[in-house]
Protein backbone atom coordinates (compact mmCIF):
# COMPACT_ATOMS: atom_id res chain seq x y z
CA UNK A 1 0.00 0.00 0.00
CA UNK A 2 1.17 3.16 -0.42
CA UNK A 3 1.09 5.94 2.30
CA UNK A 4 1.71 9.77 1.75
CA UNK A 5 2.64 12.54 4.55
CA UNK A 6 2.63 15.40 5.75
CA UNK A 7 4.13 16.42 8.41
CA UNK A 8 1.26 15.25 11.32
CA UNK A 9 -0.51 14.08 8.32
CA UNK A 10 -0.61 10.45 6.52
CA UNK A 11 -3.02 9.47 3.89
CA UNK A 12 -2.76 5.85 3.10
CA UNK A 13 -4.09 5.20 -0.28
CA UNK A 14 -6.54 2.26 0.10
CA UNK A 15 -7.67 2.87 -3.88
CA UNK A 16 -6.56 5.35 -6.23
CA UNK A 17 -5.04 5.11 -9.67
CA UNK A 18 -1.98 4.05 -8.66
CA UNK A 19 -3.29 0.69 -7.50
CA UNK A 20 -6.82 0.63 -9.55
CA UNK A 21 -8.37 0.76 -12.63
CA UNK A 22 -11.13 2.81 -11.19
CA UNK A 23 -12.36 5.51 -12.91
CA UNK A 24 -14.73 6.46 -10.58
CA UNK A 25 -13.87 6.20 -6.92
CA UNK A 26 -10.85 7.25 -4.57
CA UNK A 27 -10.45 6.11 -0.86
CA UNK A 28 -8.41 7.12 1.38
CA UNK A 29 -7.49 6.56 5.20
CA UNK A 30 -6.33 9.99 6.73
CA UNK A 31 -4.68 9.87 9.89
CA UNK A 32 -3.73 13.61 11.66
CA UNK A 33 -1.78 13.82 14.82
CA UNK A 34 -2.75 15.98 17.44
CA UNK A 35 -2.40 19.39 16.05
CA UNK A 36 -2.10 18.67 12.57
CA UNK A 37 -3.56 20.63 10.22
CA UNK A 38 -4.93 19.88 6.61
CA UNK A 39 -5.33 23.82 5.00
CA UNK A 40 -8.27 24.70 3.43
CA UNK A 41 -8.32 23.52 -0.24
CA UNK A 42 -10.16 22.93 -3.13
CA UNK A 43 -10.41 19.74 -5.45
CA UNK A 44 -12.16 21.65 -8.86
CA UNK A 45 -13.46 18.37 -10.30
CA UNK A 46 -14.31 15.90 -7.99
CA UNK A 47 -16.24 15.60 -4.62
CA UNK A 48 -15.13 13.81 -1.09
CA UNK A 49 -17.09 12.54 1.24
CA UNK A 50 -15.49 11.87 4.59
CA UNK A 51 -16.40 9.67 7.12
CA UNK A 52 -14.54 10.49 10.92
CA UNK A 53 -13.45 7.17 12.38
CA UNK A 54 -11.58 8.33 15.25
CA UNK A 55 -11.26 11.56 17.22
CA UNK A 56 -12.49 14.96 16.88
CA UNK A 57 -11.43 17.95 15.03
CA UNK A 58 -12.44 21.21 13.41
CA UNK A 59 -13.46 20.92 9.94
CA UNK A 60 -11.98 24.48 8.51
CA UNK A 61 -14.52 25.85 5.74
CA UNK A 62 -15.01 28.92 3.10
CA UNK A 63 -14.90 32.36 4.59
CA UNK A 64 -13.23 31.16 7.84
CA UNK A 65 -15.90 29.06 9.05
CA UNK A 66 -14.99 25.92 11.26
CA UNK A 67 -17.39 23.19 12.53
CA UNK A 68 -17.37 20.64 15.02
CA UNK A 69 -16.16 17.27 13.27
CA UNK A 70 -16.58 13.71 15.50
CA UNK A 71 -16.21 10.36 15.22
CA UNK A 72 -19.24 8.90 13.41
CA UNK A 73 -20.22 12.49 11.61
CA UNK A 74 -19.86 12.15 7.64
CA UNK A 75 -19.68 15.08 5.76
CA UNK A 76 -19.94 15.62 1.91
CA UNK A 77 -17.73 18.45 0.09
CA UNK A 78 -18.71 19.21 -3.32
CA UNK A 79 -16.38 20.93 -6.61
CA UNK A 80 -15.12 23.43 -5.63
CA UNK A 81 -15.66 23.23 -2.23
CA UNK A 82 -13.07 25.12 0.25
CA UNK A 83 -12.57 22.35 3.48
CA UNK A 84 -9.74 21.36 5.44
CA UNK A 85 -9.20 19.81 8.75
CA UNK A 86 -7.46 20.88 12.36
CA UNK A 87 -7.19 17.91 15.06
CA UNK A 88 -7.09 20.42 17.62
CA UNK A 89 -7.11 17.70 20.26
CA UNK A 90 -4.57 15.41 22.14
CA UNK A 91 -5.44 12.29 20.26
CA UNK A 92 -5.35 11.02 16.43
CA UNK A 93 -8.04 11.53 14.02
CA UNK A 94 -8.99 9.25 11.24
CA UNK A 95 -11.12 9.44 8.91
CA UNK A 96 -11.69 7.58 5.54
CA UNK A 97 -12.16 10.25 2.42
CA UNK A 98 -14.36 9.15 -0.63
CA UNK A 99 -13.25 10.78 -3.95
CA UNK A 100 -14.93 10.95 -7.22
CA UNK A 101 -14.15 10.92 -10.04
CA UNK A 102 -10.65 9.74 -8.49
CA UNK A 103 -7.73 11.75 -7.64
CA UNK A 104 -4.02 10.93 -7.52
CA UNK A 105 -3.34 13.42 -4.22
CA UNK A 106 0.86 12.92 -4.60
CA UNK A 107 0.45 16.45 -5.54
CA UNK A 108 -0.68 17.78 -1.85
CA UNK A 109 2.10 15.62 -0.50
CA UNK A 110 5.81 15.83 0.58
CA UNK A 111 6.54 12.20 1.08
CA UNK A 112 6.11 9.22 -0.62
CA UNK A 113 5.72 5.86 1.37
CA UNK A 114 5.22 2.37 0.32
CA UNK A 115 3.97 -0.25 3.39
CA UNK A 116 3.78 -3.69 3.34
CA UNK A 117 0.88 -5.62 4.40
CA UNK A 118 -1.60 -3.50 6.80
Amino acid sequence: MTSLSNPGVVSRQLLNPDNSSSTRVTITEVHLEPGACQPRHVHDFSEQIWYALQGSGKLRLESGTEMQFNAGDVVRFGDGDIHGLQNDVQEKFVYLSVTAPPIHFGYAYQDKNNEEGD
